[in-house]
């Protein structure tokens, strides 16, 4: 998870709750890593929400063999640059809506996603929450 706004909040919420909507579900979502710029603010989000780990730099997260997912939950301006690094990185990639600010903005992403070698090759999803 890259945030610890509102929408983090939400689709950690939802991570956690998946079992109790879908009990039929093999795999359960794990809560690896959160990630925010300030150290005092993602500790407390991730000992709040039980996330095993915390980091500062959200580059430091793709970096991380134990990632398999990356949920962007930024700013819409910072959307662009980590997608595509985590794709490029071989991450499945889920971004909070919009997915980009503009078309030409979401070109490239959609281009790093089109280059995984992944078992669902084309794998961008623009998460959709509505309060």
């Amino acid at each position: 998870m890259i945030g610890t706004g509102l929408m983090a909040r939400t689709h950690t919420n939802g991570y956690k709750r998946s079992g109790d909507f879908f009990p039929e579900l093999e795999y359960r979502p794990v809560l690896k890593t959160v990630c925010a710029r300030t150290e005092e603010k993602v500790k407390a989000f991730a000992e709040q929400w039980g996330f095993e780990s915390y980091e500062t730099d959200w580059k430091a997260v793709i970096a991380r063999d134990d990632i398999d997912a990356v949920d962007i939950c930024t700013p819409n301006d910072m959307h662009a640059n980590i997608a595509i690094a985590a794709a490029e990185a071989g991450k499945m990639v889920l971004c909070e809506k919009p997915l980009a600010r503009s078309v030409a903005e979401a070109e490239p992403m959609v281009d790093a996603i089109k280059k995984q070698v992944l078992p669902t090759p084309y794998f961008i999803i623009t998460v959709v929450f509505q309060l």
